[in-house]
């Protein structure tokens, strides 16, 4: 796919592993990195991590997208948290690959599609026969496998950089996505790489994850070059990284 969306067509994408990270201190951190690229501290760069159980809520939610209430979600170890993000309410949770991309883009139609393709094509290498939805509207932008969604999208610019980006659900449980209008369609089912897989074969999500990473940065036309947090400038570990949780409370 063409990278007309951005400026750096051929330079490197910085691609940094995180772990599990809560929601809130994510936000902090893509707000802090935006601000360093703003300001050409820091190239366009790629975070790729996880989360504990949350919903977040774009800009396009509406609170008939909780039917249950918020009481109920958090009864259930599930945070409900704004964000400003385009898109409608999603989960995410242990077992999910989400990527931040933080990036300097001139296009954001182009941007969504490449990152789409980027999916598309990652999926492909795991066995999984996805596919793209733009032309049907904002509300099937993401991923899918025939009408089952498997990957949302949402994005913020701000001064031309993006923040937000992509969740894949990998391994994680699909349960609370029942609980929820998902991405603000009615009925959606939401499925993921292991239960399209099946119980024949089993994901890494090591191997996804860096699949992905390299499927993305080729989408975009991007030498990848793998960094540590520090690289970052993340040394105070402030972010409080620590291994996925086993399960989501029933």
């Amino acid at each position: 796919m063409d990278a007309s969306h951005g400026n750096g067509a051929g330079e490197e994408l910085w691609v940094c592993e995180l772990g599990l990270v809560p929601y809130a201190d994510a936000l902090a951190l893509q707000e802090r990195l935006r601000a360093r690229r703003q300001s050409e501290q820091l190239p366009d760069m790629l975070l790729l991590l996880e989360h504990p159980p949350v919903y977040t809520r774009g800009r396009r939610s509406r609170e008939a997208e909780l039917p249950l209430g918020e009481d109920f979600y958090r009864s259930r170890g599930i945070e409900v948290l704004a964000t400003e993000r385009g898109g409608r309410v999603t989960y995410h949770g242990p077992g999910q690959l989400v990527g931040y991309p933080i990036m300097r883009i001139d296009d954001i139609g182009s941007y969504l599609r490449a990152m789409e393709a980027a999916i598309v094509s990652a999926l492909a290498r795991e066995g999984v026969h996805a596919r793209s939805r733009c032309a049907e509207g904002p509300d099937f932008t993401g991923v899918w496998v025939e009408e089952r969604k498997i990957a949302s999208i949402g994005l913020h610019v701000s001064r031309g950089v993006s923040t937000h980006g992509f969740a894949v659900n990998v391994n994680n449980k699909l349960e609370p996505f029942r609980w929820v209008v998902a991405c603000g369609l009615p009925g959606v089912a939401m499925t993921s790489v292991a239960q399209e897989l099946g119980s024949g074969r089993a994901v890494s999500p090591e191997r996804f994850r860096s699949v992905m990473a390299e499927r993305f940065c080729h989408a975009l036309g991007r030498e990848q070059r793998l960094v540590s947090p520090a690289r970052l400038g993340i040394e105070d570990r402030a972010t409080r990284f620590r291994a996925p949780e086993a399960a989501i409370p029933a």
